[in-house]
């Protein structure tokens, strides 16, 4: 059974037993480094939490885009497909609630595009095709909305999706519009780490590695401002993802950067 917060477990509902029934369906991960499994905590029982807001208030919007969140944020740390695929659908049952009276909620449409995404994850079949249409409609109204939510967000997500889904005929896939909108989200927000890395990664993987370069070099002399304005154990584990992609990313560079050895002489 995972470790619970004291104060989560009693605000909970369903108390123990419920905690128990989750933890066994889920399936939590807590091996591995030390750091990973205090994050998995921390998601947990930010999980909890939200949840027993959510359900005392099922018609406050910040309630459910907050545990929508938090259902994202913990299925990181989730082993099988049918625990993820529990969270996802608890997340995406929450914004839908809410979608039908407030429809103009940023975080509620942005939120229910990301579980989406992570109930497609746990699928793969042409259910989830149909899913990353929905996923792209939402992060669209999401952007709509305020394209700024979230260090442009909706930008951020789109060309994630368009870089990594599958290409026509079969889904949204496009390098072009993958470029065009990662691009935007660095216009939006150009000093969020995410938005950079992102694009780090999207350029090296297009094989632009002089783009790559140039953004990471962009990405380095951001970097110790952004150390002083994301802040607290909230980004904490954005930080060590984020110097851990950093890290990669300079490793592949030098290595695609450094001279071929020669062919020995021939004797």
């Amino acid at each position: 059974m995972a470790i619970l917060n004291p104060k989560t477990r009693r605000a909970t509902k369903g108390g123990l037993a419920a905690a128990i029934f989750l933890s066994a369906v889920v399936g939590i991960i807590f091996a591995g480094e030390s750091h990973n499994r205090i994050f998995a905590v921390r998601a947990e029982a930010e999980y909890h939490r939200a949840q027993t807001q959510f359900q005392s208030n099922t018609n406050d919007p910040a309630a459910a885009w907050q545990f929508a969140r938090a259902c994202y944020d913990f299925n990181d740390f989730v082993m099988n497909n049918a625990g993820r695929a529990t969270l996802a659908n608890q997340g995406i049952a929450a914004c839908r609630q809410l979608l039908a009276c407030e429809s103009n909620s940023i975080p509620v449409h942005y939120y229910l595009a990301i579980e989406l995404g992570q109930l497609a994850d746990t699928k793969r079949n042409l259910a989830a095709f149909k899913m990353v249409r929905e996923m792209e409609r939402e992060f669209k109204t999401a952007g709509d909305l305020d394209e700024h939510f979230d260090y442009a967000g909706p930008a951020r997500c789109l060309g994630l999706l368009y870089r990594d889904a599958p290409g026509w005929p079969v889904s949204i896939g496009s390098r072009h519009k993958a470029r065009e909108w990662l691009e935007q989200a660095v216009k939006l927000a150009p000093n969020y780490p995410e938005n950079r890395l992102n694009l780090v990664e999207s350029y090296w993987q297009w094989k632009d590695h002089e783009a790559a370069g140039n953004e990471l070099k962009t990405l380095d002399a951001l970097w110790p401002s952004a150390q002083t304005n994301f802040t607290g154990e909230a980004w904490e584990r954005s930080w060590d993802d984020w110097s851990t992609r950093r890290e990669v990313a300079r490793k592949k560079l030098e290595e695609t950067a450094a001279p071929a050895k020669s062919p020995k002489s021939a004797h």
